[in-house]
């Protein structure tokens, strides 16, 4: 009697784990371009240590004289992650449809990033990471209101705590209200122009991110180097043993990320209101 193996069964008797870099297959989500990703990390217990150092200033030194030695302060930043997952069970006869899995996976990529983003910016994922918002110590700005001015000071007063900022994210909301700021007082010219040609949007040389996981009239200078983060591989995987007594295929996504800011103060928050009437 031959012997039954996994290159000579059904796939249905192996099935497939299907792994895809995030950045393929999750291009839009926001830790993936607001962070800097220095590590996978697989389980709610280990952890990420990143080394952290706070520079000790330098001092000019005349020739052949001693140099005094300098008092870095070694540090870490330990990020945790947390697994974000989704699950579809349906029979067989609906998975065989043409397009089907493609269309399933499509719309769990879109899920899985939709949840990312709101933790990333907002949400607390247990012992795990802090979303950008509620991170003590980050920058509060003054509110954008009829102009630029208190933005340029909040981006200004980031670069003097050595930020280099890489975006700005925006609420939908908000962004609309920035697009609103005329050229002057009185003037009918928005200062960013009316958007028929729109290239990439930029403010004060800055690329623009517009997303809806930002609270109504908010925004955010976020600076990649500033929060270090962890991600896994996206994990796609798909049986009919868990629900083989209804005869249907169970479709499993999961990622696993997680983040911490290692210098809160180069990261600004701000709010965008319409001028008063």
């Amino acid at each position: 009697m031959a012997i039954q193996t996994t290159s000579t069964s059904a796939s249905a008797w192996s099935p497939d784990t299907h792994v895809f870099a995030a950045q393929d297959v999750l291009p839009g989500a926001l830790i993936l371009d607001n962070s800097t990703v220095s590590g996978t990390i697989l389980g709610d217990e280990p952890a990420l240590r990143v080394a952290t150092v706070a520079d000790d200033t330098a001092a000019v030194v005349a020739e052949g004289a001693p140099i005094d030695e300098a008092d870095a302060t070694l540090g870490e930043v330990v990020v945790r992650t947390a697994k974000i997952g989704q699950l579809h069970k349906l029979s067989f006869e609906q998975w065989s449809q043409p397009n089907v899995s493609q269309v399933l996976a499509a719309s769990a990529g879109r899920a899985i990033t939709r949840k990312a983003d709101e933790l990333f910016i907002s949400g607390t994922t247990s012992d795990a990471s802090t979303g950008l918002t509620n991170v003590p110590g980050i920058v509060a700005g003054d509110p954008v209101t009829g102009s630029l001015d208190s933005l340029v000071d909040l981006v200004a007063q980031l670069q003097a705590n050595g930020a280099q900022p890489t975006s700005i994210l925006l609420s939908p909301s908000a962004w609309a209200e920035v697009r609103k700021v005329k050229t002057g007082e009185g003037a009918a010219t928005s200062l960013l122009g009316v958007g028929a040609t729109d290239a990439q949007p930029l403010l004060m040389g800055i690329p623009v991110r517009v997303t809806a996981a930002l609270a109504e009239g908010t925004g955010l200078v976020v600076d990649r180097t500033a929060i270090v983060s962890a991600t896994s591989t996206v994990n796609v995987a798909s049986s009919e043993h868990a629900a083989f007594d209804s005869d249907s295929i169970m479709l499993r996504a999961t990622w696993r990320i997680g983040w911490a800011a290692v210098h809160a103060d180069r990261i600004g928050s701000f709010m965008v209101t319409a001028p008063a009437a």
